[in-house]
């Protein structure tokens, strides 16, 4: 266990613990086509400038495949099944239904990446995850009906696409710049974004009127920037080196914290409200999320990459 995966891992979990919130503002301005588009399309801009002035090259071989699954699953997939899904769910709710992904990510980490978390380790995430769907229940919405609701379907899909990509970009980030490997990510995707964009009708004019806020509101412009610039690029720069740093098992741990920044943004962005039992949950849960990091996880390679991808951006641009 490192403080400097701890940090990045926290920091990169606060910035997806608001993507539901603010994307709830943006789908109830839009759509949720729309907003899923315009945030890669934002992300897009922003990575593909940057992996050409750095001369950042494709991997091969089963690098490229796990390159092709993270854009299935953190580029497409889970933008598109959370947009989805905030078309009926409130994003508090969405949140803690998201808690079951560092459960699922872990998963994916020992079947992906070959990673042996102990027994211990497994019965604290198992702790941590039944915390929160603990909290999901008596959490809900008052007047909602009890049990999953009909948008749920989309955040189950959401969780097994994120904890897939999460678990291939963080592989991949052990070998590579977790800057690199998101940028690629996108810059790989851009040309299937614009070509999706045209399909869906959406022009030049309606992207430029979505983000100056001549065509919506204020809030939605923002969220859309939000989205695009943190929590599809910014936010993992952050969560691929926090994983290249720890490993998937124990870094995904950290992850049952976002319903809680969930619920805060949903509270202060969208006004939803949230139980005072928040808090005891909130201590509850972070004392999973600290007993699991303790306990052993072996991780393959486990030694930090060496060079620029030690860091979060190159002192040199690759060559």
């Amino acid at each position: 266990m490192s403080r400097s995966g701890i940090l990045l891992g926290t920091l990169g979990v606060a910035a997806f613990g608001l993507t539901l919130p603010f994307t709830r503002i943006a789908v109830q301005a839009s759509s949720a086509t729309e907003t899923v588009l315009v945030r890669l399309l934002i992300a897009g801009c922003l990575a593909l400038p940057v992996c050409l002035l750095t001369r950042s090259r494709l991997p091969r071989g089963r690098d490229l495949l796990d390159l092709f699954g993270v854009v299935a699953g953190v580029v497409i997939g889970f933008p598109l099944f959370t947009s989805l899904a905030m078309r009926t769910d409130a994003a508090a709710h969405g949140g803690v239904i998201l808690g079951i992904l560092p459960l699922a990510t872990a998963v994916a980490g020992t079947l992906l990446n070959g990673e042996r978390p102990s027994p211990g380790f497994w019965l604290g995430a198992l702790a941590g995850t039944a915390l929160v769907l603990v909290f999901a229940v008596l959490s809900s919405t008052p007047g909602a009906a009890a049990g999953l609701s009909a948008g749920d379907g989309w955040l189950l899909a959401a969780i097994v696409s994120a904890a897939v990509g999460y678990t291939l970009g963080g592989r991949l980030s052990r070998r590579r710049p977790a800057w690199q490997v998101i940028s690629l990510a996108l810059a790989l995707a851009t040309p299937l974004i614009l070509v999706a964009c045209a399909l869906a009708g959406i022009g030049p004019g309606r992207v430029i009127g979505l983000l100056s806020a001549r065509e919506v509101p204020l809030s939605a412009t923002l969220s859309l920037l939000y989205l695009g610039l943190i929590s599809q690029y910014g936010g993992f720069l952050l969560w691929y080196r926090a994983i290249a740093i720890d490993g998937v098992a124990r870094t995904s741990q950290l992850q049952l914290l976002q319903p809680f920044f969930t619920l805060a943004g949903a509270w202060y962005l969208v006004g939803e409200r949230i139980d005072a039992s928040t808090v005891g949950f909130t201590l509850a849960i972070i004392g999973c999320v600290l007993v699991s990091r303790r306990l052993s996880v072996r991780v393959p390679g486990a030694a930090p990459p060496t060079g620029t991808a030690s860091t979060l951006l190159p002192e040199t641009p690759p060559r």
